[in-house]
């Protein structure tokens, strides 16, 4: 299992910008995408293979009301595109959990081989908030 801890991303409206009729990812996406790849480098991460099991912490940097969902798209695209797995459809089990806010957000993302096990992350390494 592979552990990362990343900045907070842009949102989905800030990480895609439409330019002459195509989408494309803006200057704000690009230095994150640059951002989590450097940090993958930096503690060697090597492509995953297989499927995986991805466990992703949120922790925003205000109260403000955001879709876990919206927030995983940049973060599945950066870390593909610095080489944290091959391809995202290689994700086969995944779990947003919005935790706590801490000063300027960040994200723990936790990538496993995927398994035939029911919950491949055991409970102890889940922040579930009620």
């Amino acid at each position: 299992m592979i552990t990362i801890t990343l900045p907070w991303p842009p949102s989905v409206n800030h990480y895609w910008r439409t330019w002459r009729g195509r989408m494309l990812i803006s200057r704000q996406g690009r230095a994150y995408r640059e951002q989590v790849g450097a940090i993958l480098r930096a503690i060697g991460v090597s492509p995953q293979v297989g499927r995986l099991a991805v466990h992703v912490e949120l922790y925003p940097p205000d109260r403000r009301k955001r879709d876990v969902d919206n927030t995983f798209k940049a973060i599945g695209d950066s870390l593909q595109h610095g080489g944290a797995f091959q391809d995202d459809s290689q994700i086969v089990w995944l779990l947003l959990e919005k935790a706590e806010v801490v000063a300027g957000g960040k994200v723990i993302v936790r990538i496993a081989e995927r398994t035939g096990d029911p919950l491949p992350f055991p409970a102890s390494e889940r922040v579930c908030l009620n």
